[in-house]
């Protein structure tokens, strides 16, 4: 899909030439420092030169104290605690956060993770019940609880105490805990709110780490599953998020824990130069996989698995629950795209609501996404379950998924969300009602415009100015996410060098020169279609859009461009 290019400006110009002289850099570096807020030489250090010391004291959140002792007091005490967590990646790392640093003192502790389609996410009664039954005296739930308001009076009443980590907007009450942390209370002064799950759930490590009177270094020796939390739960890579996914990546390369071990090995991930993009695209969904198709707790025995063998075993039934999951998911989307194709007129419908009583409710979520990069359109899937169709939704910019459902809430059972993730529960009766009415609104809402997504420039580069300096100084950028993404440039009148190919299952591989620079590998992943028109008009000069990458090939360190998107322009004559 082509993009409407937009670039961004900084907010501070005379910023940048400032920066580009104190800092003795590169005026397209200062450039992109000045895009993300960094203004000034004491901001670029502390940019450049994240510490563990610059973290924020975790006593600063709002029941921090209470809930520090409580934790403190049970391990004291030896006391029976329950791990609750959720069953995607975030919620997976955090509970096995707060187990193994409890398991680190002896505690009796075990973990409990909701099955994703007999229970649903958050604390339920069948939790509760398991705590009773296991004689737990405290519950710790992580990445989940904040609306969990009769959860917590239904422990209460079985005489357990609870403590609430998370991380999402709260409701119209705060459940009736030992402690309910959670940066987004209104009344919680915590400097950033942006943390993940097992960010939070860190936080109470750190602090009971505090009370206790121990080393800060017991604390920071789980820093590598809160990594891979902010990794895959796509939280703002910026303030605290970005320090402690620096930290938690070097853990990794250098020591890391055996059931991550394992799972690398198995996928010929290479310890040592793992990135956040390896944990985005290639660690989290694998455990994200076990909880999408039925049963997290597989994820959690991976992350706290405690010899060699066990985490081999482990990984490998990951990785068998992963293909299954790959499977499940390459057919849904050949069917999804085939009911499209062959049932909607995209000049005529503004959405696309697709329903197949088969379909496996852990995929189609993945699936919505991807129907939306390839269609520009909101996606909504849906699958039949116990007589109850229920489904997933994904948006585009400028539409809000999650206020049109509002206004379809006459129609629904249940829905929840945001602006452009929901999922949503349909009786089958309304079920033609709610597809005319969702592609009225958006209809209504949505232009031609809105179909052709933006893509953020940062800023025109020449091929000229690209070489092994400025990537050291760029690499200096990472982690990469949200708030802190990787640069975009443009570089204009480039030419194809040689025969652009095809290479893997559908991507577009090439070399391009500009005025006299040095030749540049291309790759656009997915692009094939690029290519019949960038090898029948020989005479065009392009304009390419890509982030920088490094290419590492039998020791051999090159720079290669990650293609986002192309304009062809006619060459004068």
């Amino acid at each position: 899909m082509s993009f409407r290019w937009v670039y961004s400006t900084p907010d501070n110009e005379e910023a940048v030439s400032a920066l580009q002289q104190e800092l003795g850099i590169p005026q397209k570096v200062a450039h992109l420092l000045t895009l993300r807020g960094i203004d000034s030489y004491d901001r670029a250090k502390k940019y450049f030169r994240p510490s563990l010391s610059s973290i924020h004291d975790p006593f600063l959140m709002r029941d921090m104290d209470a809930a520090t002792e409580r934790l403190a007091k049970a391990i004291r005490n030896r006391e029976r605690v329950l791990v609750y967590g959720d069953y995607d990646v975030d919620g997976t790392t955090a509970a096995s956060v707060i187990y193994l640093f409890l398991k680190e003192f002896g505690v009796e502790v075990d973990f409990y993770i909701p099955h994703r389609f007999k229970e649903g996410y958050g604390i339920n009664p069948e939790g509760i019940r398991h705590a009773a039954e296991s004689r737990a005296d405290l519950i710790v739930s992580v990445d989940c609880g904040i609306t969990a308001i009769e959860e917590a009076k239904r422990a209460r009443e079985q005489g357990i105490d609870l403590i609430i980590c998370d991380h999402h907007n709260v409701g119209h009450a705060i459940p009736d805990a030992v402690a309910v942390l959670d940066p987004k209370r209104e009344d919680c002064s915590y400097p950033f709110d942006g943390l993940s799950g097992a960010g939070v759930g860190f936080k109470l490590v750190q602090g009971t780490v505090q009370k206790l009177g121990l080393s800060k270094k017991v604390a920071f020796k789980f820093l590598d599953l809160v990594a891979i939390s902010i990794a895959s739960d796509i939280v703002p890579m910026v303030d605290e998020n970005r320090i402690l996914m620096r930290e938690g990546l070097k853990q990794i390369n250098s020591d890391p824990r055996i059931g991550l071990k394992a799972l690398a090995d198995l996928i010929n991930l290479s310890i040592g130069s793992v990135s956040t993009s390896n944990i985005v695209f290639s660690v989290g969904p694998r455990i994200n996989a076990a909880g999408r198709m039925g049963d997290a707790s597989k994820a959690v025995r991976l992350l706290i698995a405690e010899t060699a063998a066990e985490a081999r075993a482990r990984a490998q039934e990951l990785e068998s629950i992963n293909i299954a999951r790959r499977d499940e998911d390459s057919q849904t989307m050949e069917e999804a795209k085939t009911i499209v194709d062959e049932q909607y007129d995209l000049d005529k419908v503004s959405s696309m609501v697709l329903h197949n009583p088969d379909w496996h409710l852990g995929v189609i979520g993945i699936v919505a996404s991807r129907l939306v990069d390839a269609y520009g359109r909101p996606a909504i899937m849906l699958s039949t379950v116990d007589g109850k169709i229920k489904g997933s939704a994904r948006s585009i910019e400028g539409f809000d998924i999650y206020k049109a459902f509002k206004e379809c809430e006459d129609l629904l059972e249940q829905f929840g969300g945001h602006k452009y993730a929901a999922g949503l529960t349909i009786a089958e009766e309304n079920y033609e009602a709610f597809c005319e009415r969702i592609n009225r609104i958006a209809s209504e809402r949505l232009t031609e415009q809105d179909f052709k997504p933006e893509l953020s420039i940062d800023c025109d580069l020449d091929l000229s100015n690209v070489n092994m300096r400025f990537w050291k100084l760029l690499s200096q950028f990472e982690p990469f996410g949200p708030g802190n993404l990787r640069p975009i440039f443009v570089s204009k009148d480039v030419r194809v060098v040689g025969v652009p190919t095809i290479v893997g299952s559908g991507h577009l591989k090439m070399k391009v020169a500009q005025n006299g620079s040095g030749t540049f590998d291309v790759i656009g992943f997915n692009m094939h279609e690029y290519l019949p028109v960038i090898r029948n008009e020989k005479d065009q000069k392009m304009n390419i859009a890509y982030s920088l990458e490094e290419n590492n090939w039998n020791g051999r360190r090159t720079l290669q461009l990650r293609l986002r998107d192309v304009q062809l322009r006619q060459e004068n004559p």
